[in-house]
């Protein structure tokens, strides 16, 4: 099982890569109001992590999904997936976590985490006018897994793109 690991990262890399490179970079409105996330400490030690093996497994499974229809209140990759129903379904699945079904319920799911503290498999959480109204799932490298919007599907993106280096965001552990 170990010797898979390498190959199951390099995968992921691989994947990861080469959807940023079909998908470009993220677009959407600039003049977004910029709301400071809640200030967490970062000299705190972050609370534990998934194991190194749920993590790998959340983020391969996530990035797995990328071009899986968008459908609100979808939770499954037959029927299309919204933000939370992606994060639910990654999570039962890959590290047998029961995450909650809506964004709001995801902002108090486990442990708030400075960005200096993010890892693979935490939860980013985007809140344009001070409630959390969008979430995906971190990925490694700056990048994301996330469900965006009615018509689109699930992709990768970058938190420095563009737009979503604009919107106030804050992470969580699970």
């Amino acid at each position: 099982m170990l010797r898979g690991a390498p190959v199951r990262w390099f995968a992921a890399l691989f994947i990861a890569l080469f959807t940023t490179y079909l998908a470009g970079c993220a677009t959407g409105p600039v003049n977004a109001p910029i709301i400071a996330p809640p200030t967490i400490d970062p000299t705190t030690p972050p609370p534990a992590r998934l194991t190194v093996l749920q993590a790998s497994d959340v983020t391969l499974d996530a990035i797995s999904l990328v071009g899986t229809p968008y459908r609100h209140g979808g939770n499954t990759p037959a029927g299309g997936f919204d933000c939370s129903g992606l994060i639910a379904y990654v999570y039962k699945k890959s590290a047998g976590l029961s995450a909650p079904r809506t964004v709001q319920a995801l902002s108090e799911w486990g442990q708030p985490i400075d960005a200096s503290h993010l890892q693979a498999g935490d939860v980013v959480l985007f809140s344009p006018n001070g409630a959390a109204t969008h979430a995906g799932i971190y990925v490694g490298e700056g990048r994301f897994v996330h469900a965006p919007s009615t018509g689109g599907e699930v992709r990768l993106d970058s938190l420095r793109s563009h737009y979503w280096s604009r919107q106030p965001v804050s992470f969580r552990r699970p």
